[in-house]
This record gives structure tokens, sequence and C-alpha cells, in this order.
């Protein structure tokens, strides 16, 4: 199964939710980072880290399928 045929095909609904999630971390941690004031640098890097583990998530939620081949 190529990828065009798993990013079309029906995801649980268990990673409907992670995905969701996922993406509302990214965003999260995508706003902190990009916010007008100074920051400490533990919030930037705590930042940086979720808007990663958001990106993560919603990927690897994206492309699983149910079913089989």
């Amino acid at each position: 199964m190529g990828i065009k045929e798993r990013l079309e095909a029906p995801t649980p609904k268990l990673f409907r939710i992670l995905r969701t999630v996922g993406m509302t971390l990214a965003a999260v941690g995508g706003a902190v980072l990009t916010a007008p004031v100074a920051l400490p640098a533990m919030v930037i890097s705590v930042a940086g880290y979720l808007t990663l583990f958001g990106a993560v998530l919603g990927g690897v939620s994206q492309v699983t399928v149910s079913g089989e081949e």
C-alpha cells in the first residue's frame, strides 16, 4: 500500500482523536514560539519539543489505516 492510498484510506477513531490532539499541541507550541514577548529559554525549549511531538503524532496518526490488505 503506497502513501497515497494510506492517506486516502479510512483512519480508525482513536487515531483521528490522536491526530487532532497532535495538531493542537503543534499549534500551541508554534504560538508560544512566535509570541511577541520575551520568554525564558526553558519555555522556548519546551515549546519547540511540543511542536515537534505534536507534528509527529499528527503525521503518524494520519497514515494509520484500518482494515487488512
